[in-house]
């Protein structure tokens, strides 16, 4: 039997979940990573370092929707920044704490019930390699969500902001998926 959250391939846009590692301030201000470049996730797919160049340039941030449970009738908020650093995939985003499932969705990250962050996305460009690794070299980047469970079991929120980050506590994630598949 499938796992229960693999699908069959589809024209639909793919799913990646990664944590969010969040900072999140009282007034709804999300940062985080949304991807990481050259980790091999659970769907065996490695995203590299510019596949979301062409994407961003052509969507911008307010381009790209900021989701809850990668559900289009629940969008919570809007990015600000989605910048591809030497890591990953930056992004920098306020919830709409106007909308009711926004202010839970942030009530629940500063709690840390909440901690994951998922991209869907289109594949344009990519190589399969040995061993079945798919390398992502050009993204089309729809929508970036928060979610409930990153498919990573480490992956968990590292730093809540009240304010500004805790000097202990360090910004950090690793790459979890949920390939729609």
């Amino acid at each position: 039997m499938p796992h229960p959250l693999t699908r069959a391939r589809s024209d639909a846009p793919e799913l990646k979940r990664l944590p969010v590692a969040p900072a999140v301030s009282a007034d709804g201000r999300v940062e985080g990573y949304a991807s990481l470049f050259g980790v091999v996730d659970l769907g065996r797919d490695r995203v590299e370092r510019g596949a979301f160049a062409r994407s961003l340039a052509a969507r911008g941030p307010l381009g790209v929707r900021f989701l809850f449970q990668h559900d289009p009738a629940e969008p919570i908020g809007a990015w600000s920044a989605l910048v591809e650093d030497s890591r990953g995939l930056r992004v920098t985003g306020r919830l709409n704490l106007a909308v009711a499932r926004a202010r839970e969705v942030h009530a629940l990250l500063r709690q840390g019930a909440l901690d994951g962050l998922s991209i869907g996305f289109r594949a344009v460009r990519s190589v399969r390699e040995a061993g079945g690794v798919r390398r992502l070299t050009e993204i089309d980047l729809w929508e970036i969500s928060v979610v409930t469970f990153p498919m990573l079991p480490d992956a968990r929120v590292a730093a809540v902001k009240r304010g500004s980050l805790h000097p202990s506590r360090r910004l950090s994630a690793a790459v979890s998926p949920e390939a729609d598949r």
